[in-house]
């Protein structure tokens, strides 16, 4: 089964998700729509909700929604565990039996989820053009969203070429991105989360522009060694990883020992933009 991760947003809410190229759905995080739904103020409650929810559901004899799958997601410690997941059709059904005044919406939001997945498969483009409204609407700046869908391009051109060296999505993928992450910036990517105070959060999303811009050379320049020497096993992969960062990390320190300013810093999507608005209301 060939997927694709996503974080869905509905509203101001992060919706893990999987894409299913074979059976062409996506399937939900449960504890997420939970959470959305009930406005649970952390995961532990939404799991706890579930927990309770899923009993009483078993008990009624509702398996549709019960007989969940489950499949590995990053986790809020940035590690992949596993969590049950719905197809659109389950939670249709899991919606009603949730009181919430947010379930209407709801509802919208996930037939429009999947029409627009097809939308994007037919014209890779449409993706670009909502991701650059979605990123509007949270308030960043049009030149930081341009580095960003740039950032993506870069991303699965590496990607595609660690498929071809025969490199396992999930672990492996992550494994390689820290090592690269590593040698251009100095931190493990859980440590520059960490260093941003981000839990969930998609890391690149609170990076400043040239910290995208280091982090795309680093990713641009994994690629082209890894063309260049056609690396076969795990370990030749890491190699190759470690080799992309150390580009990075020259242009770096270079352009620190210049300015005297850390290129890597605590700056997170929210700080960004409040400095932006200062700046505006000068």
């Amino acid at each position: 089964m060939n997927k694709d991760t996503a974080i869905k947003l509905f509203e101001t809410r992060q919706i893990r998700s999987v894409w299913d190229d074979d059976a062409e759905k996506w399937y939900f995080s449960v504890v997420d729509v939970v959470e959305t739904l009930t406005d649970q103020p952390n995961h532990q409650g939404a799991r706890n909700y579930w927990k309770v929810l899923k009993s009483r559901l078993l008990k009624e004899g509702n398996e549709s929604v019960t007989n969940c799958n489950r499949l590995k997601m990053v986790a809020e410690d940035g590690k992949l565990r596993e969590t049950d997941v719905a197809d659109t059709e389950q939670l249709f059904r899991l919606i009603q039996s949730i009181p919430s005044p947010k379930a209407e919406p709801f509802k919208l939001w996930l037939a429009k989820a999947g029409r627009e997945r097809i939308d994007e498969i037919e014209d890779p483009e449409i993706g670009f053009d909502r991701l650059m409204v979605t990123y509007l609407k949270k308030g960043y700046s049009k030149e930081w969203i341009n580095q960003r869908l740039k950032s993506i391009e870069i991303r699965k051109e590496l990607t595609d070429e660690w498929d071809d060296r025969g490199v396992k999505k999930g672990q492996e993928f992550a494994i390689l991105t820290d090592e690269i992450t590593k040698a251009w910036s100095g931190f493990s990517v859980k440590e520059y989360k960490n260093h941003k105070d981000l839990k969930k959060e998609n890391l690149r999303d609170n990076m400043t522009n040239l910290e995208l811009v280091l982090n795309m050379l680093a990713e641009a320049s994994t690629s082209e060694i890894s063309k260049d020497k056609k690396p076969k096993t795990f370990d030749e992969n890491k190699s190759v990883a470690r080799k992309g960062g150390e580009v990075a990390k020259a242009a770096r320190l270079q352009l620190e020992n210049t300015t005297g300013k850390k290129v890597v810093t605590k700056q997170n999507a929210k700080t960004i933009q409040q400095a932006k608005n200062k700046e505006i209301n000068k």
